[in-house]
C-alpha cells in the first residue's frame, strides 16, 4: 500500500516536497482553505480546509489513515502538524516546543529565562497599555503580532505617535489577538537566515545567507537571500552552538528548521525567530542548487520515519540567491522589466500574476507576486544586484 503523506499547506512555495512525494509513488493529501492553490492539483486528494483548524485537521488525519503530517514553509501549519502527530503517534516534535517557537512572546520569554540574549519586549492586548511601555524607552521599535510569518503585520516605528497605526495592523494579523514590542537592535553586517535540519535531536546541517531587504517598500520585509553569507565563520559557529543548545532545552527531536538571527556591534547572538518548519521564499530549493541537499526529501522522508542518511556541513559552490518579485507601490500590473544581466542569471521564475491583475505594495510575504532562484557570476555581482535590484528586475505597475 503507498504511503499517505498529509501536507499542510499547498500554496507555490509549498509544492516542493509535494513533487518529491509524488515522484516517490506515495499518496499525497493537501489540506489548504485556497482552492486554487496549484499543490492542490497536484495532489492524489485534496481538501479546502485550514491549516489552523486543528480539531478538522486531526478528524481528516484519522479519517485518512496518515503515515506522516508536513507543515513546509508555514508556521502556523507547523503547530497543527505537531498535534497531530503525538496524538497520532506519528514522527513529529514536541507540540509544546513548537508553540514557543512558533509564538514570538513564549520564545522570547525561553530565551530570557534560559540567558540567551534578548531585545527588551513585552506583549500587549490593549494600546492603552502598549503606549505606557513606550513612554519608557528611547529606542526604535518594531511591533509585531506574536502569532505571525513572513513579516505579516511588523512595523518599525522611531516615535510613539506611531503606535496606533502599528498596534492596529499587528492586531490585525494576530489569531491570538496579542502583539509584542520589542526594542530594535542595532545590527553588525546582514541579518542571517536559512535552513539547517535536526536529526535524532542533533543539528546535523545548517546552511546560511544574509537576508536582504527593499528600503524601497518598508525595509521589513525580506526579499532574499544570498549564499553564502559574509558573516565571520567563528560567528556562524557560536550560532550553531547556540542553536544546539537551544533545541536541545526545547526536547526537538527531528526535521527542517528555517533561521533568522543578527548579531549586535559587540558580537552578541540575538535570535529573531527559529521556525521549526522549512523556510519560505524558496530557500530549500536554493540550498539544493547551492549544496546539493534536498532538504524538501529529507523533511518527507524524516516525517515517514526513513533512515535517513548522515549530511554533514555543506559546501555551498557558487553564488546564489532567492528573489521574491514584488511591487513598490500598488496598482495594475503591467509586465516584468528584466535587464540582460539579470536574464543571465535567472535559474527559476515563477510569476503568479498576469498582465492587468491588480498587485498590492510588499508589506509582507502575502503580497509576494512571484519568486525567482538565481546564480551570479561572482560574490560582488550578486550583492551589488540584490541590494539594488529594482535596476534589473522590476515590477511595472500603474
Amino acid at each position: 500500500m503507498k504511503k499517505r503523506v498529509l501536507f499542510l499547506g499547498a500554496a507555490p512555495g509549498q509544492i516542493s516536497p509535494i513533487r518529491y512525494s509524488k515522484a516517490q509513488g506515495y499518496y499525497v493529501i493537501t489540506a489548504d482553505n485556497v482552492p486554487s492553490n496549484p499543490g492542490h492539483q497536484m495532489a492524489d486528494e485534496c481538501h479546502n480546509v485550514s491549516t489552523t483548524d486543528v480539531d478538522q485537521i486531526l478528524r481528516l488525519a484519522a479519517n485518512l489513515k496518515i503515515d506522516a503530517v508536513v507543515a513546509y514553509a508555514s508556521d502556523p501549519a507547523a503547530l497543527t502538524a505537531a498535534i497531530v502527530a503525538d496524538q497520532m503517534g506519528l514522527v513529529g516534535n514536541p507540540p509544546e516546543a513548537v508553540e514557543i517557537l512558533t509564538h514570538k512572546d513564549l520564545f522570547r520569554g525561553f530565551l530570557a529565562k534560559n540567558g540567551f540574549n534578548v531585545p527588551r519586549s513585552r506583549t500587549f492586548t490593549t494600546l492603552e497599555e502598549a503606549q505606557l511601555w513606550i513612554r519608557q524607552g528611547t529606542a526604535n521599535y518594531f511591533v509585531k503580532p506574536v502569532d505571525s510569518s513572513g513579516s505579516k503585520g511588523v512595523t518599525r516605528i522611531i516615535a510613539e505617535d506611531q503606535l496606533d497605526p502599528a498596534f492596529s495592523h499587528a492586531m490585525a494579523f494576530s489569531r491570538a489577538k496579542r502583539v509584542i514590542i520589542e526594542e530594535e537592535i542595532l545590527k553588525d553586517g546582514f541579518q542571517i537566515a536559512g535552513d539547517g535540519f535536526l536529526r535524532e535531536g542533533n543539528l546535523e546541517f545548517r546552511c546560511w545567507a544574509d537576508e536582504h531587504f527593499d528600503q524601497l517598500c518598508n525595509g521589513i520585509v525580506p526579499i532574499g537571500q544570498t549564499f553564502p553569507s559574509t558573516q565571520a565563520e567563528h560567528r556562524l559557529e557560536l550560532a550553531h552552538h547556540e542553536s544546539q543548545r537551544l533545541l536541545a532545552l526545547l526536547g526537538m527531536r527531528t526535521g527542517a528548521l528555517n533561521f533568522d538571527f543578527v548579531f549586535d556591534g559587540q558580537g552578541e547572538l540575538f535570535f529573531l525567530e527559529i521556525g521549526p518548519r522549512n523556510g519560505g521564499c524558496l530557500i530549500p530549493d536554493v540550498i539544493k542548487y547551492a549544496t546539493g541537499v534536498d532538504l524538501a526529501a529529507r523533511t518527507v522522508e524524516a516525517a515517514l520515519g526513513s533512515q535517513l542518511q548522515v549530511i554533514g556541513r555543506p559546501v555551498v559552490e557558487g553564488f546564489w540567491s532567492s528573489y521574491v518579485v514584488h511591487a513598490l507601490s500598488s496598482g495594475v500590473f503591467r509586465g516584468l522589466s528584466v535587464s540582460e544581466r539579470a536574464k543571465a542569471c535567472v535559474v527559476e521564475s515563477d510569476l503568479y500574476v498576469k498582465e492587468g491583475d491588480k498587485v498590492k505594495k510588499f508589506l509582507g510575504s502575502n503580497d509576494s507576486i512571484g519568486m525567482m532562484i538565481l546564480r551570479y557570476r561572482s560574490h560582488s555581482e550578486m550583492l551589488e544586484m540584490i541590494e539594488n535590484m529594482e535596476r534589473d528586475l522590476l515590477a511595472l505597475v500603474e
